[in-house]
């Protein structure tokens, strides 16, 4: 039972009447007035285990954006009820208004609608349903809180969507869509065409040119068909916060990117995500329009956990997947303890056999504490940024040293070198 402010106000008015009757009985006589009231009010009121509550099926909604959930509440009770229904979710789900009002007469129903806008990444659950249904006086009510199970799923961000359609405009100009094709070490054979002045007599096809009688030079493009592995870890340095997001997000960001270029390409994207052991991964899907919406849907649930990489067994997830060469992209926090201790034995193993990129996320706060020395409390800031950055440039200079590029970028440009290293390398014909 729950009482309203009616009541209290209601008894906050027998003062009223103790003043005009000054007895200790005055009192006594007015509480005993409001309880009676009171108890009578919930009698009459309608009750809350007689309303069926039903949820509509979970949403999927990208961070950042809103959604909505529904509850279909049905009074199967024989009175009615004056109900405030408060829909609870996790704080992370975003629930707007979520306290609704109805009045429902037996056998009638309502449908109520919450707004959803997740400010995290994973599946979003909801709380109890707590129904307070209020008597004709409304001074008190009769509360009971029911599980509705619900879920909002969050799907991962991709804000540097918007970068796509320039770097597809440049991949044309590479495999030859908007630029003339070329012969270039590396290249596959596309087609034969007539000469013409300007073009490379290396390329002239001799056998095809005694066929037609009149000079014929083969055509060429970029090497389509190679294979991308992108390889994101989930271990404790993914937890790190660079802004408001964690690593493991603005990673996931530039994974996105770069598998929906490379699959536009021709290439063949796989996926892996783990710390000690592999989480998920997309691999053997051809179709660009799914392999984005597996990629999204492996990503969405996963959370960085607090252990070190296993990259012995990462590293051998990435050989199991085929001997083919690729380019792997490591997607992970150029942190010098994890990566001296952790990736730098299996790397020259990797390196053998693939190209290798390191795609590392750094703090831009870092740089600013390194400028700014006005005071002593900055100057000590300042060397603390100093050191951080230094041990990350010997890091980096380490992997270099074994044939890795070392790609250390701010959230919002890591996805845009990482697609424009991507793309130097089909320029250059080297994946």
């Amino acid at each position: 039972m729950a009482i309203t402010g009616r009541a209290v106000l209601l008894a906050a008015l027998g003062l009223i009447y103790v003043a005009v009757v000054p007895r200790a009985s005055s009192v006594l006589v007015w509480l005993a007035v409001v309880a009676v009231l009171v108890i009578v009010d919930v009698l009459l009121a309608g009750s809350p285990a007689g309303l069926h509550l039903t949820r509509s099926p979970g949403a999927q909604v990208v961070l950042g954006e809103s959604t909505s959930t529904s509850l279909l509440v049905r009074n199967d009770g024989r009175r009615q009820v004056r109900a405030l229904l408060r829909d609870a979710w996790q704080p992370s789900a975003g629930a707007g208004a979520a306290r609704h009002t109805a009045s429902l007469p037996p056998g009638e129903s309502v449908r109520l609608t919450t707004g959803l806008t997740p400010v995290r990444r994973g599946d979003r659950l909801a709380d109890r349903t707590t129904v307070r249904s209020y008597g004709p006086l409304r001074l008190a009510a009769r509360q009971r809180s029911v599980a509705v199970p619900g879920t909002v799923r969050a799907l991962p961000a991709f804000p540097s969507r918007r970068h796509l359609p320039s770097r597809l405009r440049a991949l044309r100009e590479i495999d030859g869509r908007a630029a003339v094709r070329v012969r270039g070490q590396g290249t596959e054979f596309d087609s034969l065409r007539d000469y013409v002045d300007g073009d490379d007599v290396r390329s002239l096809d001799w056998r095809a040119t005694a066929r037609r009688q009149h000079l014929v030079v083969r055509t060429w493009q970029p090497e389509r068909d190679r294979r991308v592995v992108i390889l994101l870890d989930t271990s404790r340095t993914s937890a790190g916060r660079v802004g408001d997001t964690t690593r493991l997000d603005h990673s996931m960001d530039a994974a996105l990117l770069l598998a929906a270029l490379a699959s536009r390409a021709g290439d063949r994207v796989q996926f892996l995500a783990g710390d000690r052991m592999i989480n998920s991964r997309v691999i053997g899907v051809h179709d660009r329009a799914q392999l984005l919406h597996r990629l999204v849907t492996a990503m969405t649930p996963l959370e960085p956990a607090l252990v070190e990489a296993d990259w012995s067994r990462l590293a051998g997830a990435v050989d199991g997947l085929s001997r083919q060469r690729a380019l792997v992209v490591l997607l992970t926090s150029l942190e010098p303890a994890a990566i001296e201790e952790g990736l730098l034995p299996v790397l020259p193993a990797l390196t053998a056999r693939h190209r290798v990129v390191v795609a590392s996320v750094t703090d831009p706060v870092l740089r600013e504490m390194a400028s700014q020395r006005r005071t002593a409390f900055e100057t000590y800031d300042a060397a603390a940024a100093e050191r951080t950055l230094t041990l990350r440039e010997r890091a980096a200079t380490a992997l270099g040293q074994l044939g890795v590029t070392v790609l250390d970028e701010s959230p919002d440009d890591l996805p845009t070198a990482l697609v424009d290293h991507y793309l130097m390398l089909k320029r250059q014909s080297l994946l």
